[in-house]
């Protein structure tokens, strides 16, 4: 699908979200790096890093391998972005599984990280289950794991300044515009932010900017062409 989607005239960008860890299809790196319009970029929502927390999901992936996965994925295509999705407070999710969690974002130094509360809904598997994670302690775990990624996110995008990418630009708003290079899908990743009183750009183009100036979210640049 990739292969065919890079022969379609006027895409430019081809971003690949959601691709389930387990069983993952190692010829789809070979896609990445193939054609220049499949985006850098890997959404692949792993949800935890402690086995037995993977055991009770259902996941059908280890932590061991979840990390030969990553490893891999980041020797195939050099400088590709990865995000990813966990979810604390599963039921039964203890504080030393959590930790397990909190080790593995520290250790895998992954680009991109949301965290999701667990929710009890009915028809799902997990519903069988008691949810016995107190709300103030899913609270906690969401916001420690997203504390240690702001400090990863930071160190990562100030390697940035300086360096020249290729960034569409998506709105003009309170005197910027606002785009985002090959790394960030819309709406859950950086954008850049471009002065738009010192130069003039048109939504929906691509431009060259030279970053300037990083933050944990968002990266400050300069139109150079």
């Amino acid at each position: 699908m990739l292969k065919e989607l890079s022969s379609v005239e006027g895409l430019a960008w081809i971003r690949l979200h959601y691709a389930y860890p387990h069983k993952f299809p190692m010829d789809i790196l070979d896609a990445i790096n193939d054609s220049p319009k499949v985006c850098k970029y890997l959404d692949i929502p792993l949800q935890h890093a402690s086995d037995s927390v993977l055991f009770r999901m259902k996941r059908q992936i280890t932590k061991k391998e979840t990390e030969t996965l990553v490893k891999t994925i980041r020797e195939k295509v050099p400088g590709i972005a990865i995000r990813t999705t966990f979810l604390v407070g599963f039921p039964g999710e203890t504080e030393e599984e959590f930790q397990e969690l909190m080790d593995f974002v520290r250790e895998m130094r992954l680009d991109r990280v949301g965290v999701f509360k667990y929710s009890h809904e009915e028809d799902t598997s997990a519903h069988a289950l008691e949810d016995d994670v107190p709300e103030e302690i899913k609270e906690e775990r969401a916001a420690a794991i997203m504390s240690l990624q702001e400090g990863i996110s930071l160190e990562k995008n100030q390697t940035k300044i300086g360096k020249t990418f290729k960034v569409l630009i998506d709105r003009k708003e309170g005197g910027y515009y606002y785009g985002r290079t090959e790394f960030d899908s819309p709406e859950v990743d950086n954008e850049v932010l471009i002065n738009a009183g010192e130069h003039y750009l048109r939504v929906g183009d691509f431009a060259d900017i030279k970053i300037i100036e990083a933050e944990e979210h968002d990266l400050y640049g300069t139109f150079v062409g």
